[in-house]
């Protein structure tokens, strides 16, 4: 099994005497973690919130039926917790009125589970979020070479656990990942109606990745008003789906102070969804799926080791970008994104000029794994 980045903080939390909620999509492998925590110690309740007679159970629930549940449980794994109408309310009890037992919950949906854990839950739990296998976790489990090798491949299929766990059944692995677990909570959430319209954003969105987007164009392609857009894509952004990047800007009167990119989490995932697996070199896509790759892994690496740092993009209306940039501890570095080492890059000699002291460094496939680990 893969050991997950992650775990070594979460088991950490667990002696804080909060809850911890563990979100991510679904298929990320949030059970098989929560399992690798508790499968094996004794005095563990472990229930799904997916089940009918679980959510049935928590209907109208009080702390002393609570009690009567959990009864001498020692820990209390709710899976799927999402699934659960006023869950928030439901963990607080737990926290508040059942002293003596610690409690995990998982979601796979923050659009449920955050909007309605957070208010309730504020100063009683840890948080933390799951994606697909990183990069420094395929290398923990077989080697910097056998990972390296395998790079191109993790461009087109992406990292989703039961994909790296299929080899010559990819396709399969992700046609199911995204056709049943993918839209299974993104349509359930009560606002969203129009699933037509909804594929059509994603595939908007899979065509354009690395490329500043435009709510208005975005609604002309796929039939829906600007807002209706904006909503859709925060839903997709807490489901773990896509996620932004803003423009970087400390009022220059030539940069653009309000463009965002969007990427996907996992380059399989956007593949899926146009259908499109070809191999590298039969694609004209390889640089939006290596910049994709670079910062969607960089995020999760960023995250995993508790780097508190602040993601953009830089351009200016003069058609001045940088793909990439982080701000920490006060200081910029930009990275530009080549898919070959040969490849012509211009200095960033406007990005530099505008804020000297910055960093700077290109990243390609031959040093790419100096930036992810």
């Amino acid at each position: 099994m893969i050991t997950r980045a992650i775990e070594p903080a979460i088991r950490s939390a667990l002696s804080s005497g909060k809850a911890v909620v563990l979100l991510g999509a679904r298929q990320v492998g949030k059970t098989t973690l929560a399992d690798s925590l508790f499968g094996s110690r004794p005095g563990t309740l472990w229930l799904n919130g997916d089940e009918p007679d679980v959510r049935a159970m928590f209907e109208n629930i009080n702390s002393a039926r609570l009690r009567a549940i959990i009864g001498d449980a020692a820990v209390f794994v709710l899976d799927e917790a999402q699934r659960i109408p006023d869950i928030g309310l439901k963990l607080k009890l737990i926290t508040d009125q059942i002293k003596n037992v610690q409690l995990l919950a998982t979601g796979s949906s923050s659009f449920d589970l955050t909007d309605l854990v957070s208010e309730p839950l504020t100063g009683r739990k840890r948080e933390f979020a799951l994606y697909p296998l990183s990069f420094g976790e395929m290398v923990a489990h077989h080697g910097l070479i056998a990972e390296t090798r395998l790079l191109e491949h993790r461009l087109v299929f992406g990292c989703y656990p039961e994909v790296v766990n299929s080899p010559g059944a990819e396709r399969k692995a992700l046609s199911e990942i995204s056709d049943s677990y993918l839209y299974k909570d993104i349509l359930a959430f009560d606002r969203v109606k129009k699933s037509d319209k909804m594929t059509r954003l994603l595939r908007a969105l899979a065509f354009q990745i690395g490329s500043q987007v435009s709510f208005t164009e975005l609604g002309q392609l796929c039939g829906l008003d600007n807002k209706t857009v904006e909503r859709y894509i925060t839903v997709l952004e807490q489901a773990f789906v896509i996620f932004r990047l803003g423009s970087y800007s400390r009022n220059l009167r030539n940069e653009l102070k309000a463009s965002r990119k969007i990427y996907f989490v996992d380059n399989g995932v956007r593949n899926s969804i146009i259908a499109d697996y070809r191999p590298l070199e039969l694609r004209d896509d390889i640089g939006k799926l290596w910049e994709n790759f670079l910062v969607s892994e960089r995020i999760k690496r960023n995250r995993y080791s508790e780097v508190y740092a602040n993601s953009w993009f830089w351009r200016t209306h003069q058609q001045q970008e940088i793909d990439y940039i982080e701000e920490l501890d006060g200081g910029l570095c930009a990275y530009e994104f080549k898919w070959s080492p040969s490849a012509k890059t211009k200095r960033a000699t406007a990005f530099l000029t505008a804020y000297p002291g910055s960093g700077f460094q290109v990243v390609h496939r031959e040093n790419f794994d100096e930036f992810l680990l």
